[in-house]
């Protein structure tokens, strides 16, 4: 009885993963009403949503970043806040603040107290809309949400409603009234998807679509109890030891100068990837996993996310950026590279 029960959990999996990919194709199809092309960034910030994770999306203005997160908003009965990041935001601009309030009493008379007002943060979906254009201080006051899915103000700790994503949104072109993502709030980001210009095709449909008299309307297809549900579903699905292996390896690939580093990531790179983005890899790899029908994860399933769960956790050092490496190069130089399999496993 003993050696039926994995094959039970296995089928169970498979069963939920039908729900899931129902669902998820649900979700796609609203978007799409709205948003043209970019399908590889519309399954990243899904594959966020899904797992629990949070997005950062690159791109220069104009390429419907804003327009993907309102999207998906709508597609979704959730609770939704953007908060436009500016220099002058201050941290209790998003986190909220504790006000004094007068509170009447039964015999005519009043008193004040102190009383916390949540800011924009408290939401399950959350834009921050050009994120590296608020000051460190101000970025900070994101961290302790988008990890730890709390915030503390005056020593009191508040929980936010699940699910809770946060998407962000920077330029990388305008340096000037900008402040660089520090590494432990890049770190937060499950994946960092670079938006794209669109092609020729999807621009025509783009014109038509956004200078008719009529405009599409998205329908909500999925709520947050359902959302929750999936994440745990996800986090079902079997990863075999070498698999798991294998993504673990690929981020030990990107320290340089380490016992799985490649000649390019050893010469470019000064930091590689943490922890985070051997679970980013995981995760990333089980929802893969579940669209293609599958209830385990493969290799390949690994390697499809390793870029956009990578490439913002490596560090390059001087001469990279002086021969214009970038890390997208590095990673995927590993990925040709890295053996699929390793000797001195011990699970």
């Amino acid at each position: 009885m003993a050696a039926s029960e994995p094959q039970a959990n296995e089928q169970n999996i498979l069963q939920q993963a039908d729900a899931f990919r129902s669902s998820y194709k649900s979700v796609r199809e609203q978007i799409a009403k709205m948003v043209v092309g970019h399908d590889e960034i519309i399954d990243g910030v899904l594959t966020c949503l899904f797992t629990g994770g949070n997005a950062l999306l690159e791109g220069v203005p104009g390429l419907g970043k804003t327009l993907l997160i309102r999207s998906l908003s709508q597609a979704l009965s959730l609770d939704f806040s953007r908060i436009q990041f500016t220099p002058d935001l201050m941290p209790a601009d998003i986190t909220g603040t504790t006000i004094a309030v007068e509170q009447q009493h039964d015999d005519g008379s009043t008193s004040r107290v102190f009383q916390f007002r949540k800011g924009p943060i408290f939401a399950q979906i959350v834009l921050a809309d050009e994120i590296n254009r608020a000051t460190p201080k101000t970025q900070s006051a994101m961290l302790e949400a988008m990890q730890e899915r709390s915030v503390t103000v005056g020593g009191t700790t508040y929980p936010m409603s699940k699910p809770f994503f946060v998407m962000a949104t920077q330029n990388p072109i305008e340096q000037e009234g900008t402040y660089p993502l520090p590494e432990a709030q890049l770190d937060r980001f499950m994946l960092k998807l670079e938006v794209g210009y669109s092609k020729r095709e999807d621009l025509h449909e783009i014109v038509n679509r956004t200078t008719m008299a009529s405009s599409p309307t998205i329908d909500p297809v999925l709520d947050a109890e359902k959302i929750v549900d999936f994440q745990k579903v996800i986090r079902q699905v079997i990863i075999a030891p070498h698999v798991q292996d294998y993504a673990i390896r690929a981020v030990l690939a990107t320290h340089p100068g380490g016992e799985f580093a490649g000649n390019m990531a050893s010469q470019f790179l000064r930091f590689g990837g943490s922890p985070r983005a051997c679970q980013a890899l995981v995760l990333g790899g089980k929802v893969k996993a579940l669209l293609d029908g599958r209830a385990h994860v493969s290799v390949e399933d690994i390697k499809a996310v390793m870029l956009p769960a990578l490439r913002h956790r490596v560090l390059m050092n001087f001469e990279g950026q002086a021969e214009g490496v970038t890390p997208d190069m590095v990673i995927n130089d590993i990925i040709d590279k890295l053996p699929v399999e390793a000797a001195g496993l011990k699970v």
